[in-house]
């Protein structure tokens, strides 16, 4: 089961020329999920043909304009392809409202059901098929959440050959050892699935963190994370401007990743100040504590595989 993230948008503040503002599309499988819709997704999904059509659930992590200017494009444009299924709509107290009110005023029309749940604590809010979505909280000016999606333990890999060895003979006696249950062999001696399957093997997990302080509790909650995609806005001189806004520094990206054990980490959200040249600032100073980070780039791609 394939699972990778598209970076949308890596801007924050406001929309640059070769920035859009922040948004990041993962798609495992046949799901598609967007966390933030910032000014510009609607173009980074077109120019990377992405069936945006197709999105499940959108995450938002608060309610200010950079994260959530391109949400009406897109509600109006799903009704332009005979969409059915529910979208669903997840974020903070105001993102209610704010759907609500731009429905109303900019007279949308919709022809699906759109579902929207305010998250008011920690909590699951989304879940499928051997997977489940989780936010937490930030703390920024507004009210502010992550989310973390995590697959749940795989089956260990069956092995043939021992199952051969053991006289098991090829077909539905197979099928149950791999599904958990005894069977009966050929000798007519009990086989347990621990005989001829591995351990179970470790699902992944995907994490999204923009917009807050650093708090030492993120590390905690994006534990062990395949891929984190994490706000590192300011350089080391702009600390105490961060402080004063409720952001990070990349410093302080790279450090939740260490804390955390992350696989990889990627930069996003970076400040309207630095050009696309001067990010490497912001490299350079997370790679000093975490040296796996990375930037994130517009339309940028990660592929997220099973680590076994």
């Amino acid at each position: 089961m394939n699972m990778e993230a598209f970076v949308l948008g890596c801007g924050g503040m406001m929309p640059l020329p070769y920035r859009h503002l922040t948004s990041v599309l993962l798609r495992r499988d046949g799901d598609l999920f967007l966390f933030d819709g910032g000014e510009g997704t609607q173009v980074s999904l077109r120019r990377l043909n992405l069936k945006w059509k197709k999105i499940n659930a959108i995450f938002v992590s608060h309610t200010h304009a950079d994260h959530v200017t391109g949400l009406p494009g897109i509600l109006m444009l799903s009704s332009q392809v005979d969409r059915t299924e529910p979208l669903y709509i997840f974020g903070p107290p105001k993102i209610a409202e704010y759907i609500e009110t731009s429905r109303k005023v900019l007279d949308m029309y919709i022809n699906y059901p759109v579902i929207v749940k305010e998250i008011t604590a920690p909590c699951t809010v989304y879940g499928g098929d051997s997977f489940y979505i989780r936010a937490f909280p930030l703390e920024h000016t507004k009210t502010c959440v992550g989310y973390t999606l995590e697959e749940l333990d795989r089956p260990g890999e069956f092995n043939p050959e021992q199952a051969a060895a053991l006289n098991v003979p090829r077909g539905p006696l197979w099928g149950k050892l791999q599904h958990g249950e005894k069977v009966v062999n050929d000798d007519g001696k009990e086989i347990t699935p621990e005989q001829v399957v591995g351990k179970p093997r470790s699902g992944r997990k995907f994490s999204y963190v923009t917009d807050t302080l650093y708090l030492p509790s993120i590390a905690k909650e994006v534990k062990g994370s395949d891929l984190l995609i994490c706000e590192g806005m300011f350089a080391d001189d702009c600390a105490d401007q961060a402080v004063e806004k409720k952001h990070m520094t990349a410093r302080q990206a790279g450090t939740i990743a260490r804390d955390a054990q992350a696989l990889n980490m990627a930069l996003i959200h970076y400040s309207p100040r630095y050009t696309d040249n001067e990010l490497g600032i912001l490299l350079n100073q997370a790679r000093e504590v975490y040296p796996a980070a990375q930037l994130t780039k517009d339309r940028m791609h990660f592929e997220i595989p099973y680590r076994e």
